[in-house]
C-alpha cells in the first residue's frame, strides 16, 4: 500500500469537509469496503506477532446482556434453553437460542452504523437502505459493495498490534475526578501523557483501546441500578471534536476501541456553537465510520487486561477479532483477544 495521507494532504471529496477519505483505499476500480483496516498491511501483521513473548490470553468480551436494559430502545438479551427429551431427538441433551440488539454489550461498529449526517452517506459514499441491509445468501448484494462486517471473514478476520491506555489506572493514581457517567471527557493530551508513561509507542495499524471504567461500573448492578446510572444519557468518552479525529486518523489506526458506550461523550458539543446536540451530533462517529472508514469498539470489557498489562510491565500485545459472519451484519461481538 502507498502512503496513507495525513488528515490536511486527503484529496477533496466534493460536498464533503476535509478529512473524507474516500477513495484512499480502492483498488482496481472496486470501492473499497475495509476502511482503515487496510492499513494492516502483512509486513505490519508479521511485525504484530512480536508480542508473543509470555504466553498469556485475555478476553475483551463483556457478557452478552450485561446490560439488562441497553436504552435507546435496543432490546436486551433473551436466551432460550430447549431440552432435546421434548424435540423429536428425543434424547438426553440441549440446544439454545439467543436473540439480542447487537449494540447491548461488546460490540465492533461497522461502517453502515452511522452515516455523515448532513449528506446521509456512509464510508466510501455508500447509501443504505434497510433492504440492502437486511441480506441473505442468494442475494446479490452479498458482493463487496456494502461496508458490513461480514466482509470481515474475507480478510482472515482482524489481527493486528493491539495497544492499551488505562486511563482509568492512571486516573485513580492520581486523583483525577472523573464519572463514567457523566459526560466527562478524555482528551488527545490524555492519551498522549498516559501513553509515555505506559513506554507505548503508537506505530501504523495499530488498534487502541482505551479503558474509563464504564463497564465496570455497570458489572454487577441491579437493572435498575443500571438505569439509574445510565439514564441522564449522559456519558463518558474521548473529547469529540474535529481536531481529535484529526489525531486519530494522523496515527493511521486501523481501528479503535474503548469499554465505553459511544467511544466519544454524549452530549456531543458543536464545534461551531460550543452548545451540546443531540446524539445525531455525534463528531467521532462521523469523522471514524463515515469519512474514514474507522470502525469503533464500545462496551469491551477491560479490567483483566488492566490487570494483565500491569503484572506484565507491557501495554501493547497481538488482539485478534473475528466478528458474527452475518450478511450484511452492522453491528457484532467482537469475540476479541488479547494475546500476549
Amino acid at each position: 500500500m502507498s502512503r496513507i495521507p495525513d488528515f490536511d494532504d486527503l484529496p477533496e471529496v466534493k460536498g464533503m469537509p476535509q478529512g473524507c477519505a474516500w477513495g484512499v483505499y480502492d483498488k482496481g476500480g472496486k470501492k473499497d469496503v475495509y476502511g482503515t483496516l487496510n492499513n494492516i498491511t502483512p509486513d505490519i501483521l508479521k511485525s504484530a506477532y512480536a508480542e508473543l513473548k509470555d504466553g498469556v490470553s485475555v478476553s475483551l468480551n463483556w457478557p452478552v446482556g450485561a446490560i439488562q436494559t441497553p436504552g435507546f430502545g435496543r432490546k436486551g438479551l433473551v436466551h432460550k434453553v430447549m431440552s432435546f427429551v421434548d424435540t423429536p431427538l428425543a434424547a438426553h441433551g440441549y440446544d439454545d437460542e439467543v436473540e439480542f440488539n447487537t449494540q447491548c454489550s461488546s460490540q465492533w461498529d461497522s461502517l453502515c452504523h452511522f452515516h455523515h449526517q448532513e449528506s446521509a452517506k456512509g464510508y466510501n459514499g455508500i447509501q443504505t437502505t434497510v433492504e440492502a441491509l437486511t441480506q441473505d445468501y442468494g442475494k446479490e448484494d452479498l458482493e463487496q459493495k456494502i461496508p458490513t462486517l461480514n466482509h470481515w471473514h474475507q480478510r482472515g478476520g482482524l489481527v493486528a498490534r493491539g495497544v492499551f491506555i488505562d486511563f482509568k489506572k492512571w486516573a485513580d493514581e492520581n486523583g483525577r475526578q472523573f464519572n463514567p457517567f457523566n459526560d466527562d471527557k478524555i482528551s488527545i493530551e490524555d492519551i498522549e501523557t498516559i501513553a509515555k508513561k505506559q513506554g507505548v509507542e503508537f506505530k501504523t495499524g495499530d488498534v487502541i483501546i482505551i479503558r474509563s471504567g464504564f463497564t465496570e461500573g455497570l458489572t454487577g448492578q441491579s437493572g435498575e441500578k443500571q438505569g439509574e446510572l445510565m439514564g441522564s444519557h449522559r456519558t463518558c468518552g474521548v473529547t469529540g471534536t474535529p481536531e481529535a479525529a484529526k489525531w486519530f486518523w494522523n496515527k493511521h489506526f486501523a481501528a479503535v476501541a474503548g469499554d465505553m458506550i459511544a467511544f466519544e461523550h454524549i452530549p456531543p458539543i458543536d464545534p461551531k456553537t460550543g452548545k451540546e446536540g443531540s446524539v445525531g451530533e455525534l463528531v467521532l462517529h462521523q469523522y471514524f465510520l463515515a469519512l474514514f472508514g474507522m470502525p469503533i469498539g464500545e462496551l469491551w470489557d477491560l479490567k483483566a487486561l488492566s490487570e494483565t498489562c500491569a503484572k506484565l510491565g507491557r501495554y501493547s500485545f497481538l488482539l485478534t477479532s473475528v466478528p458474527l459472519n452475518v450478511p450484511g451484519g452492522i453491528g457484532s461481538p467482537p469475540n476479541a483477544l488479547a494475546v500476549f
